[in-house]
């Protein structure tokens, strides 16, 4: 049935009608045309030859229903099947009378290896020119990490294998597991959830990501930006250990250790126990051996020293000593009587001219000293009046007299 279509747009006192609605909404899809879209089939069922499923977006959150009828399917390949990465040409059909939107497909195939390698070299490019594969970025992993974080599937080989050989290198080691899809749509987003989670627990000093191999298809997902960007964002040293030797996911470049399976992170990242305990041996043998070398060298040089002549006999030591210090008092004695006798002569000398110029000399030659009762030695007689008592020195003996009368 047509509908008139009003010139004027829709008001609460002029409402459309459901079906001019939908004929409009039928109207922009139908002007759309076909499309070429790219997505991975997460269902497949088949009902009465056609093909009823959705397709989600490769990198966002968003899915679509899809219907493949029967004479379409007929032209496709017949490997298609959910997990699939394809590109679909689809038309975008509004049903007026259901309200409902569905993708027809016209056109449906596999993504080529070739392009998905161009697209995944074209990102390992512009992650490298970034910076993220740069070696001096890779972290040291620890030599006994105390807490292991480990990103795998649930209940798969590769945990067991982690386990039972990290735990037979160390028993005493222990781990933070954290388990997520390693296939499929699912396996981003709970690989970088993992992964933050563990990076941002303090007990952990390495995490771990491992699944065991696959096909290239399959490790996708260890190729995704979010995931690279989130091993690149850890602050906790990452061991890539997916496996695959061929078309290495892009993980294993930014990883700070790539193992290349599952049990060789395990003995890249836990020492072997006995391995250190030999080596423990080993240095204690070596450095005792090399205690005892330095000891015995040292008693060699102490003998070979306590060997030789001036050590042999200690008493040399006295002796020399001794008659040096004999020869030092001789010496010093002769210079002691050599002194004594230059001072006894000059004594001697100067004893004779003391008495050369001693009154006494003078007096011995008859000569007398006539003093006062005061002391003062007369010179003349003026010095002296008649009746003076006076005081003579002879050389021998002392006179006293009275002076008399004067004469010229």
């Amino acid at each position: 049935m047509a509908v008139s279509m009003p010139a004027q747009p829709a008001t609460a006192e002029d409402p459309w009608p459901i079906a001019l609605l939908g004929n409009k909404i039928r109207d922009y899809i139908d002007r759309l045309g076909t499309v070429w879209v790219e997505g991975e089939i997460t269902q497949w069922g088949q009902s009465g030859g056609n093909v009823y499923g959705k397709l989600k977006d490769l990198n966002a959150d968003a899915t679509i229903s899809f219907t493949i009828w029967s004479s379409v399917r007929a032209k496709l390949p017949e490997n298609l099947k959910q997990g699939d990465r394809v590109v679909a040409l689809i038309k975008a059909n509004f049903w007026v009378k259901g309200g409902s939107l569905t993708m027809q497909v016209m056109q449906m195939r596999h993504v080529g290896l070739g392009d998905l390698l161009e697209r995944l070299e074209r990102l390992r490019a512009t992650l490298a020119a970034e910076g993220l594969f740069a070696p001096e970025r890779k972290k040291k992993l620890p030599f006994l990490p105390g807490v292991i974080g480990l990103v795998t599937g649930k209940d798969s080989d590769a945990e067991k294998d982690v386990l039972r050989n990290a735990q037979l290198r160390w028993p005493a080691v222990q781990f933070r597991v954290r388990h997520a899809a390693v296939q499929g749509d699912r396996t981003v987003g709970e690989v970088v959830a993992a992964i933050e989670a563990l990076d941002a627990d303090p007990e952990v000093d390495v995490i771990i990501v491992a699944r065991g191999g696959g096909d290239f298809q399959n490790l996708l997902g260890f190729s995704d930006e979010r995931v690279v960007r989130a091993a690149a964002a850890a602050t906790t040293p990452i061991v890539s250990a997916i496996g695959h030797e061929a078309d290495r996911p892009l993980l294993d470049d930014v990883a700070d250790l790539r193992a290349s399976t599952p049990t060789d992170a395990a003995k890249r990242v836990v020492p072997d126990v006995g391995e250190e305990l030999a080596g423990v041996a080993d240095a204690r043998a070596r450095l005792t051996g090399r205690l005892a070398h330095q000891i015995n060298t040292e008693i060699s040089r102490i003998e070979q020293i306590r060997s030789r002549p001036a050590l042999a006999d200690g008493a040399w030591i006295i002796t020399s000593r001794s008659e040096e210090v004999t020869r030092y008092v001789a010496r010093g004695a002769e210079m002691i009587d050599r002194q004594i006798e230059r001072a006894g002569s000059g004594l001697a000398e100067l004893t004779a001219r003391l008495r050369t110029l001693s009154p006494q000399q003078t007096l011995r030659r008859g000569y007398a000293i006539v003093q006062t009762p005061d002391g003062a030695a007369l010179r003349e007689t003026a010095q002296a009046a008649p009746g003076t008592d006076l005081r003579i020195t002879l050389a021998e003996g002392v006179l006293h007299a009275t002076a008399g009368d004067t004469e010229r």
